[in-house]
């Protein structure tokens, strides 16, 4: 499917991907046990270190992530694969609050941010007629440590303190990512693309936008108002499951066991994503991406049998998997490649933004007495608004050709 550089790329992506697990909310919530002992805190002291933290480090890569449009590949690599060494290493001198709050930083910005915005902008840039495939198997990186790394990380606490974990884990970049990092991309620079099989399309041919210019256009707001939807009511829904568990009356282990389902359909629609849009684009794939979330949230508030746990975490997973392809595609389909680092910052921001902003909206109208069902009208709204709404953009969704 890749030949020659277009596979090397694919490997960085999925190296890459994968080693931004370390800054993933999965993987932290791992040493949520071990730090809350080690500091003495609650979970709502730690949860809220985590939300702000997480909400810093959204606005730091607004700015930071800009950077890859002007900075060689591998130069830019090697200085996240730096910060993100650090990062876990600072991670294992946790010993206050102050402390625990800059670690979190580190990590959700080295990790999360910088280390997944420098594989899909990689990708984004240099493919063209594969681009859909190329990001899909990028992607399958953090699907695997999310299969792999949790089931390691419990065995490694039975056997030795969790800060020497941290230290191991910062050991292990710095051997391994520099390395890896030159050979796959040390030839690749700005001008770098993959060959089209035909030369009717030209990218000099359309407008390539910049950043400033992306924030005036209106259709920016609507794509990301259907972008921002997955990760705002997901994450809401994975924080507060203890509370679905209590309403729905489910037995304590329902909800981990509709991981699987997440996990499985999460992979699939990855796989299949990556070829339709390749066939079809990702403008055209786009409308139909949040309704399997909408779906979800009419299953939450019609049924109450716990098999519909397993179905509404199934059909969270497939617009997972359709929003992780489609999150770095679309862009770089509608406004070009020249500037796509600086508008990926950007949109990778928002994405951290809306996983801190989701938590807090569901954390709000729980203490206001909202029920689950009423939380789920409320994201089913949501979401249908921002799907109407793109729907009557749909069409003006094409790059923008120069007369």
């Amino acid at each position: 499917m890749f030949k020659n550089l277009s596979l090397k790329i694919v490997i960085f992506g999925f190296i890459f991907t994968f080693f931004s697990s370390f800054g993933q909310s999965f993987f932290l919530g791992i040493f949520n046990p071990s730090i809350r002992n080690e500091l003495s805190i609650t979970h709502g002291q730690f949860g809220s270190v985590y939300a702000s933290a997480t909400l810093l480090s959204s606005f730091i890569l607004i700015w930071v992530g800009k950077k890859i449009d002007d900075i060689d590949i591998s130069k830019f690599a090697f200085f996240v694969i730096l910060l993100l060494a650090f990062s876990c290493f600072f991670f294992s001198k946790i010993s206050s609050i102050p402390l625990l709050f800059i670690a979190i930083l580190l990590m959700r910005f080295s990790g999360q941010g910088m280390m997944s915005h420098t594989a899909t902008t990689t990708i984004s840039r240099y493919f063209t007629k594969s681009r859909g495939k190329a990001l899909s198997t990028g992607w399958f990186g953090l699907s695997a440590a999310e299969f792999i790394l949790p089931v390691l990380m419990i065995y490694l606490l039975t056997i030795t303190e969790w800060k020497n974990i941290w230290i191991g884990i910062s050991l292990v970049i710095l051997i391994f990512l520099p390395l890896s990092s030159y050979f796959l991309v040390k030839n690749l620079n700005f001008d770098s693309r993959e060959k089209r099989d035909d030369n009717n399309l030209n990218e000099k041919d359309f407008k390539q936008w910049k950043r400033i210019e992306v924030i005036k256009d209106y259709r920016f707001y609507i794509v990301c108002a259907n972008m921002l939807a997955m990760p705002s009511i997901a994450t809401g829904t994975f924080v507060y499951q203890s509370f679905i568990l209590s309403s729905k009356n489910w037995g304590p282990y329902i909800i981990a066991q509709s991981f699987m389902s997440y996990s499985i359909l999460s992979v699939v629609a990855l796989i299949f994503s990556g070829f339709l849009i390749d066939k079809f684009t990702s403008r055209k794939i786009l409308i139909y991406m949040n309704i399997p979330l909408l779906l979800a949230a009419m299953v939450l508030f019609y049924f109450d049998n716990p098999i519909s746990s397993f179905v509404f975490f199934g059909l969270i997973g497939i617009t997972n998997g359709l929003c992780n392809v489609l999150g770095s595609s679309t862009w770089a389909e509608i406004y070009g490649v020249k500037y796509i680092g600086s508008i990926k910052a950007l949109t990778t921001a928002l994405m951290v933004f809306a996983t801190a902003f989701g938590t807090a909206i569901f954390g709000i109208l729980i203490d206001k007495g909202f029920s689950i069902e009423q939380i789920s009208l409320v994201s089913a709204a949501y979401i249908s608004v921002s799907i109407i709404s793109l729907f009557f953009i749909r069409k003006n969704l094409n790059p923008i050709k120069i007369t």
